[in-house]
């Protein structure tokens, strides 16, 4: 791989893990009190809990799309949110991180393996990694600032 194709892949790992010029995920959920994590402040439409699920779901239909031609995708929207306001357990939270950062990792797995990102997939409309990549960082970014929005409403971000 020459120069060039190095950096855009290295850009594209810094900007699916949250680093640049906001706060990561990660670091947006962190601390979070198991009360907090299903509350949903007046004219807010979804919890924090719910959120985070989001994000888990969608982020692991485009990893399975970008990997498996056979994949089918949930129904959109009633599949990519939960209908709970907040998590079963602690398990069921410390799940649902997990997964999500698996499935990162697994997708940036396939970022760096790949012999070309601008290849469009043999299945989908024209879709290929480089795309799968930028709407992952740009969706759960989009879903984070919910989440900082949510916990600042419920006095628990700095």
């Amino acid at each position: 791989m020459n120069e060039q194709h190095n950096t855009l892949i290295n850009e594209l790992v810094n900007f699916l893990n949250g680093k640049g010029a906001h706060v990561s995920f990660a670091e947006a959920v962190e601390g979070l009190s198991a009360e907090l994590r299903g509350k949903t402040p007046d004219n807010m439409p979804y919890s924090i809990w719910q959120l985070v699920e989001h994000i888990r779901i969608a982020q692991w239909d485009m990893l399975e799309f970008s990997r498996d031609a056979g994949h089918q995708s949930p129904n959109w929207p009633d599949e990519y949110w939960p209908e709970e306001a907040e998590p079963a357990s602690d398990d069921a939270w410390n799940q649902s991180l997990s997964q999500i950062e698996n499935d990162l990792n697994e997708f940036i797995s396939l970022l760096k393996n790949a012999d070309n990102i601008y290849e469009p997939f043999a299945h989908g409309s024209g879709q290929n990694l480089l795309r799968e990549a930028l709407q992952i960082g740009d969706h759960t970014a989009y879903h984070t600032g919910e989440i900082l929005a949510i916990r600042r409403m419920l006095g628990a971000w700095k």
